[in-house]
């Protein structure tokens, strides 16, 4: 599994850090600071879980 970040659709509401700070990091402006990466496994519902509450979308996970 793999999460990513459209940077571009991002309001920076910071959701996705409250629901999963140590996965979600922000930027110093509140933006999603999130580089694109491979999920441990373990850690894929709560991954699902921040992706889902972002309000604008911008979050997106792949599956192999």
């Amino acid at each position: 599994m793999q999460v990513s970040v459209e940077r571009d659709k991002c309001e920076g509401h910071g959701v996705c850090h409250m629901v999963e700070p140590e996965l979600f990091p922000l930027d110093d402006l509140g933006y999603s600071a999130l580089e694109d990466a491979d999920i441990e496994p373990g850690d894929e519902d709560r991954v699902r879980r921040a992706v889902a509450s972002c309000p604008e979308r911008a979050l997106s996970v792949r599956e192999p």
